[in-house]
């Protein structure tokens, strides 16, 4: 059994995947993992998940795809994940995957209504995360990367908030002991956060954004290692239970 599995749900833009491969290489290094750590299962593409009582942990990877579109390979993974959560498996859903978690255990995503979030933002925790498995050891403050336009508007009921960003009040949360849903990209750095500017550079005028000062202010941040790694330990320790 690999040390962790990465539910790959799509593939970042196009031209960052040309000149720095993929989500789940950036997962897998931002774990400390090797690649033959990690089990890769490309849902977007239709590979089939394992039962979920046959891993030790979980990763969701981003996607460009939108949850509101319902597709039924997100539709099967949100069912596949909505049981690991019930059988205690750790879950960390990164961005697509934080909207698919919240959406398989009940919560609301849509288009968020203040609008589209990408660059290097704050994620303010609340008091909540002080006590958490994972984001107990990190200070009030995190700067981490995002870029999204839908959002979790509504979180599974029993869940809890753990951190919020300007424009994202349910940035961070968790639902039960061991599954997490976060918006941001933890696999991340800037530079691939440039490559999302430039590549969304259109879309992103058209938005009355400034894309030349996003791509300034992208900033290399060690907080997302830190989610990753963290997290990776808590499946190690859990699996040698």
């Amino acid at each position: 059994m690999a040390s962790l599995l990465i539910v790959k749900a799509g593939s970042a833009v196009p031209a960052v995947v040309a000149k720095r491969r993929d989500f789940e290489v950036w997962i897998a290094a931002g774990a400390g993992l090797s690649q033959r750590d990690v089990e890769v299962v490309d849902v977007f593409r239709g590979a089939s998940l394992p039962p979920p009582g046959n891993v030790s942990g979980v990763v969701v990877s981003g996607s460009a795809a939108m949850v509101t579109d319902r597709e039924p390979w997100s539709e099967h993974t949100a069912e596949w994940l909505r049981q690991a959560v019930e059988l205690g498996t750790p879950v960390l859903g990164i961005c697509y995957g934080h909207q698919l978690l919240a959406h398989a255990l009940g919560g609301q995503v849509e288009n968020n209504p203040n609008g589209r979030a990408i660059g290097t933002v704050d994620v303010t925790l609340h008091a909540a995360a002080k006590h958490d498995p994972l984001f107990g050891r990190f200070a009030q403050v995190l700067h981490l990367p995002v870029s999204h336009r839908q959002s979790v508007l509504k979180l599974p009921a029993g869940a809890e908030l753990l951190g919020a960003t300007s424009l994202d009040p349910n940035h961070v949360f968790r639902f039960g002991p061991s599954a997490w849903g976060v918006q941001f990209h933890p696999e991340f750095d800037a530079n691939i956060v440039r490559g999302y500017i430039d590549a969304r550079r259109a879309e992103l005028l058209a938005e009355g954004l400034d894309a030349d000062a996003l791509s300034h202010t992208a900033t290399d941040t060690a907080d997302g290692t830190f989610v990753l790694r963290g997290f990776a330990e808590l499946v190690r320790k859990q699996r040698g239970r």
